[in-house]
C-alpha cells in the first residue's frame, strides 16, 4: 500500500469541508493528499483530524530534510568540493602518517612549542597564512570573500601526558597505540588534512576560515588557548568547530561545566622519630579526602569530582612541611558545582581541625590554603543555530546516526559567550583516552574528514 493510501480511500465519505493539498518532492511524487480545510472547527472525527494533522507535519519534515539533503549533495557535486573530497580520500595514508608524527612529538601541558612547529609547517604546506600568537597557538588563514566573518576549526595540540612519557606509537594490526593517539592526534591529522584539501580544491568561501592548534586544553591550562583565539578574533568570529578526539557518532553541543581546585597544607615539618605525634600536612589532606569523598552527588544533573593528582614529603622518615592535592570539579548544573566546591573545601578544613586536635599540646598547628586552578564556563548552543543545522544536514546526507551531547572542550569558551561552537571527532575510532594504553582505528575515518569540510562549506555560506 502507499504511503497515506488508507487517507486516500476515505476522500469519498469526507467531502464536506474539505480541499486537496498535494506535497510533491522533485521527482514530481505526490506524497501526501487532502486536508481539511477548517483546521479549528472539527467537521471531521476528532481522532482522525488530528491524525491528518500529524501527517501533514510529518510530510513537511520530510520535505525540508530532503531539501537540506539536497543542497548538501549539490554543495558536495560543485567542482572544487569534488576535488577537495576527492583529495581526501587518495590521501588517507599520508593523513595517518601526519597523525603517527605529531603525536610522537611530546607535548605535555605548559610545553606544546614543538609539535607547534610541527604543525605550522604543515598549515603552511597547505597555503594558509600562519602566524603564531603570544599564547603559543598556530594559526592558519584561509581568506574567503569576506576578511570580516571568520569561522574557527581547531584542534587542541596538548596532551595530559608529562616529559618523559614515551609516545612512540606502535602498530597493533589495524590499530595504532600510543599515548596521545586519538586524544588529540585524531583532531590534529583531521585538521591538517581539511585544510590540504581545500588547498587541493582551490575553494573559495564566503568566509575567512581560520585553522588553529591551540594550546591549554587539557589539564591545568584553563583553555587559554582557546581564549586566545576567541579574543584575537573577536567580533569576526561567527563560528566555532573544536576538532577533538575521533568518533563521529556525536556533536557535542553543550559545555560541560567544571572547577579545578589545589588544596595545600602546610606546616613545620620535622623528624619521623624525634617529633612524632606533630601535626602531618599529608595526615590532614587525607582525612579531607576521606571526609569529602563520601559525599552523595546527583545523578541529575549529573555531577563529579576527581582526586587527581596528591604530593608531598621529601623522605620516608620525614613529617612534611608540605602536602597539595589537586581536584577537579564537574556537574551539569553550576549550582550544584558552586554546592560541590563548598563541600569539599569545608571538608578539607574539617580534616585540617582534625589533624591538628590529635597533634601533641603544644605544637605548631597546620595551615591550608586554595588555589583555583581553572573555571570551566557551560554554555549550549541554540536549537535554531545554523551551525547545528548544517552539521545535522551534513550527517544525514552521509547516512552518519549521531546524538548530541554535553562535554567539556574548546568549544566551552565561545558556546559560553553565546558564539556558535560545536566539538566533533575527526574520524576513525579511538579508545583508552588519557591513559598509556590510547589506541586509534583509522578504519572509516573518511567519514569524519568529509564531515568536517562539508560543514564547513556548508557554515561559510550562511547567514550567521
Amino acid at each position: 500500500m502507499p504511503p497515506f493510501a488508507g487517507m486516500i480511500e476515505r476522500r469519498a465519505s469526507i467531502r464536506e469541508n474539505q480541499f486537496e493539498c498535494q506535497l510533491r518532492n522533485e521527482q514530481n511524487t505526490v506524497i501526501w493528499l487532502e486536508t481539511s480545510s477548517h483546521i479549528g472547527s472539527m467537521p471531521l472525527n476528532t481522532p482522525v483530524k488530528l491524525f491528518r494533522i500529524f501527517c501533514i507535519l510529518c510530510a513537511m519534515a520530510t520535505l525540508s530534510a530532503r531539501s537540506a539533503d539536497n543542497d548538501i549533495a549539490a554543495l558536495a557535486r560543485e567542482p572544487h568540493a569534488d576535488r577537495a573530497l576527492d583529495w581526501l580520500g587518495k590521501n588517507l595514508d599520508w593523513i595517518t602518517e601526519q597523525q603517527i608524527r605529531l603525536t610522537e612529538i611530546p607535548a605535555p601541558e605548559f610545553s606544546e612549542g614543538e609539535r607547534g612547529a610541527a604543525v605550522k609547517k604543515l598549515f603552511e604546506s597547505a597555503g594558509l597564512k600562519v602566524r603564531v600568537d603570544s599564547t603559543g597557538n598556530v594559526i592558519g588563514e584561509r581568506f574567503g570573500k569576506d576578511r570580516n566573518q571568520v569561522i574557527l576549526l581547531t584542534a587542541h595540540m596538548d596532551t595530559v601526558f608529562p616529559a618523559g612519557t614515551d609516545v612512540r606509537v606502535k602498530r597493533d594490526g589495524r590499530r595504532l597505540r600510543g599515548p596521545g593517539i586519538a586524544d588529540n592526534g585524531a583532531g590534529l591529522a583531521a585538521l591538517i588534512g581539511a585544510a590540504r584539501a581545500m588547498e587541493a580544491g582551490k575553494l573559495q568561501t564566503g568566509m575567512t576560515i581560520a585553522f588553529a592548534g591551540d594550546v591549554g586544553e587539557e589539564g591545568e591550562g584553563n583553555l587559554r588557548g582557546i581564549r586566545a583565539l576567541v579574543e584575537d578574533f573577536g567580533t569576526r568570529l561567527r563560528a566555532v568547530i573544536a576538532v577533538d578526539g575521533a568518533s563521529t557518532d556525536y556533536v557535542t553541543t553543550q559545555g560541560l561545566a567544571s572547577r579545578r581546585i589545589e588544596a595545600t597544607v602546610t606546616g613545620p615539618g620535622g623528624h619521623s622519630w624525634s617529633d612524632f605525634g606533630a601535626p602531618n600536612p599529608i595526615t590532614a589532606l587525607s582525612r579531607g579526602i576521606v571526609r569529602f569523598s563520601s559525599t552523595s552527588v546527583p545523578q541529575s544533573p549529573r555531577t563529579s569530582f576527581n582526586f587527581g593528582i596528591i604530593e608531598g614529603g621529601t623522605s620516608v622518615n620525614s613529617i612534611p612541611n608540605r602536602a597539595a592535592v589537586k581536584v577537579d570539579l564537574r556537574s551539569e548544573d553550576d549550582l550544584e558545582l558552586t554546592k560541590l566546591e563548598v563541600t569539599l573545601r569545608d571538608a578539607m578544613q574539617a580534616g585540617l581541625a582534625a589533624e591538628n586536635a590529635a597533634g601533641e599540646r603544644g605544637s605548631e598547628q597546620l595551615k591550608i590554603e586554595f588555589k583555583m586552578l581553572g573555571v570551566r564556563p557551560g554554555g549550549k548552543l541554540a536549537k535554531d543555530s545554523a551551525l547545528l543545522a548544517a552539521i545535522s544536514n551534513v550527517d544525514a546526507y552521509l547516512g552518519n546516526a549521531t546524538r548530541q551531547e554535553r562535554s567539556s572542550t574548546d568549544a566551552n569558551l565561545p558556546l559560553s559567550m553565546g558564539i556558535p561552537a560545536i566539538a566533533i571527532g575527526g574520524g576513525g575510532q579511538g579508545g583508552g583516552s588519557h591513559s598509556l594504553d590510547e589506541w586509534y582505528d583509522p578504519t572509516d575515518r573518511i567519514v569524519g574528514l568529509k564531515r568536517i569540510l562539508l560543514a564547513t562549506l556548508a557554515i561559510s555560506q550562511s547567514k550567521l
